[in-house]
C-alpha cells in the first residue's frame, strides 16, 4: 500500500497544508507508505501525475487541493491504469459533490482506504482537458467577480458576493451552438457544458449530470432582463435550473460553441476564445468515488 499525494500548498489559502497534516496522522497510525509532492507552478500537478502514472507499486495518486488541482492531477492520470483519489482542500471543491467524496479531509482519506476505484468520464475543450464543468455567460462573470474575494473566504461566500456584483454588470452572450449536428443559436444568460453537476462552490448548474454516463450535458438558459435575474437565483440554488421554461437541456457526445471574444470557464480557469469544441471521453479516468 503506497499513496502518492500531489499537494497544492496555496489551495484554500493554505488550508491544504492543514488537511495534509490530518491525513498524515491517519496514514502514520496505519503504518502506510506515502510520499508528498508539493507543486510550485500551474501545470506541475499534471507533470507529476503523468510521471507517477502506470507504476504498479502505487495504490493511488491523491490530489490535495481545490478543483484546479484535481483537474490537473486527473489530466495526468486520464487514460492510464493508476487510480486517483481526492482530499478536498480548496475554495469551492465542486467536483467531489458529483463524485460523492466526503468534504472533510480525514473522512475523505478513510473513505479511500476501503473503496475501489471506478471509471468516470473526462472531457476536452479544444484539446484542453476538463473534468467538471465548462461554460460561458453569467457564471463566468460571477467567477471573475468572486476571484479577489477568495483571499478572504472559503466555500460559497466569495461566489455569493461575486454573484451580487455580477447581476449589476452582466450582459447576455450571443452564441452559435451546435450539438451532435443540431443548431441552437441565440442570446443566452448561461451556456454550460457539464460532466459534473456543480459550479461556484455548490451551485447545481446541472443536477442531472452523471460523470460516468458517457455524455456531455449541455445547459442553455436564454437571456433575461437584468431585473429578472434575482428571481431565478433561488430556483438555481435549489437544483431547479433544468426546469426553467427558459432552459434547454440536452445530452450530447460533442458540442461546438462560437462567438466573438467569448470568455469560458474551464474548471474554474477563465480563457478567451472565439470557438470552443467539446468532446466527451467515456470511462477514461479511474477515480475512488
Amino acid at each position: 500500500m503506497r499513496y502518492e499525494f500531489i499537494l497544492n500548498p496555496v489551495a484554500g489559502n493554505g488550508y491544504s497544508l492543514q488537511a495534509m497534516q490530518k491525513v498524515e496522522g491517519i496514514l502514520n497510525a496505519l503504518g502506510a507508505e506515502y510520499h508528498i509532492h508539493e507543486t510550485a507552478y500551474a501545470g506541475q500537478a499534471t507533470e507529476i501525475a503523468r510521471y507517477l502514472s502506470g507504476s504498479p507499486d502505487i495504490t493511488a495518486v491523491i490530489a490535495v487541493g481545490g478543483d484546479g488541482t484535481v483537474t490537473e492531477v486527473a489530466a495526468g492520470l486520464a487514460g492510464g491504469s493508476t487510480p486517483m483519489g481526492i482530499i478536498p482542500a480548496g475554495t469551492g471543491n465542486d467536483f467531489i459533490k458529483s463524485a460523492r467524496i466526503p468534504r472533510d479531509p480525514e473522512t475523505a482519506m478513510r473513505f479511500m482506504l476501503d473503496r475501489p476505484a471506478r471509471p468516470v468520464d473526462t472531457g476536452t475543450l479544444n484539446d484542453q482537458f476538463f473534468l467538471n464543468v465548462c461554460g460561458t455567460g453569467f457564471d463566468v462573470t460571477v467567477l471573475e467577480c468572486a476571484d479577489d474575494k477568495k483571499k478572504k473566504y472559503r466555500g460559497l461566500t466569495p461566489y455569493f458576493l461575486g454573484l451580487l456584483q455580477a447581476i449589476r454588470i452582466f450582459e447576455p452572450v450571443n452564441l452559435q451552438i451546435s450539438y451532435d449536428g443540431i443548431s441552437a443559436d441565440g442570446e443566452y444568460l448561461i451556456c454550460s457544458v457539464a460532466n459534473g453537476r456543480y459550479i461556484g462552490g455548490g451551485i447545481p448548474i446541472c443536477p442531472d449530470a452523471d460523470p460516468s454516463d458517457g455524455k456531455l450535458n449541455l445547459v442553455m438558459i436564454r437571456k433575461l432582463p437584468r431585473w429578472k435575474i434575482p428571481f431565478y437565483l433561488p430556483g438555481l440554488m435549489l437544483s431547479r435550473a433544468l426546469k426553467f421554461r427558459i432552459t434547454n437541456h440536452q445530452l450530447a457526445e460533442s458540442v461546438t460553441i462560437r462567438g466573438k471574444g467569448l470568455r469560458f470557464n474551464i474548471d474554474g480557469e477563465i480563457r478567451r476564445m472565439d470557438e470552443a469544441r467539446f468532446m466527451i471521453h467515456p470511462r477514461s479516468l479511474l477515480l475512488i468515488c
